[in-house]
């Protein structure tokens, strides 16, 4: 059996105003359904051990959590190892219930940026209200960063989670190591 390997086998940069580090494997389940429906709720959460957010949230313990994407879908984080085990056990809570859970764990790559210019870095990327007063930890979303889709949350202070497609891995890398060089601080946060 093969050994799973990330996007981009664990790539990190840290020579500037913050660091960029490729998370290793993240188990990644999305669920849809009706989130108003109990089943749907106690599922996601029998899986990643925390509530299910609000809209616009991330509930999120390193590498377990549930990350609202829209009114109709979660994103359930879980251990690589454990994601095999969590869709099983989710589709057999869901048995009946009109919902779909899908394995994406293979199909995303994970990014942390951190230091204290995170938030300018991703600012210079995205759309986002990044302000400390606007954008507070756990706070999530979907946009784009560049010319890519992606998502990302304030996983602490000075610390961002960034998921995007696998097949946008070296981009979205390079993306934030150039939007973290050396020097490139407007200190705007």
């Amino acid at each position: 059996m093969s050994n799973p390997l990330s996007a981009l086998n664990g790539a990190t940069w840290s020579d500037g105003i913050a660091s960029v580090v490729e998370v290793p494997m993240q188990g990644m389940i999305t669920l849809r359904g009706d989130l108003s429906d109990p089943v749907i709720k106690a599922a996601a959460t029998a899986v990643a051990s925390v509530d299910v957010p609000g809209q616009g949230h991330a509930n999120c313990d390193d590498s377990r959590g549930i990350c609202w994407m829209s009114p109709d879908e979660l994103l359930v984080l879980c251990s690589y190892e454990d994601v095999a085990a969590n869709l099983e056990k989710m589709q057999s809570t869901l048995d009946g219930v009109h919902s779909l859970c899908v394995d994406v764990s293979d199909a995303r790559a994970v990014f942390e940026v951190s230091g204290p210019y995170a938030r300018e870095v991703l600012a210079k990327l995205a759309p986002v209200d990044l302000a400390p007063d606007q954008f507070t930890k756990g706070m999530f979303r979907r946009t784009r960063m560049a010319q890519v889709p992606a998502a990302f949350w304030l996983q602490d202070t000075d610390c961002f989670r960034i998921i995007c497609f696998r097949s946008h891995a070296q981009y979205v890398f390079d993306l934030l190591t150039v939007a973290a060089q050396k020097g490139s601080a407007v200190d705007l946060f």
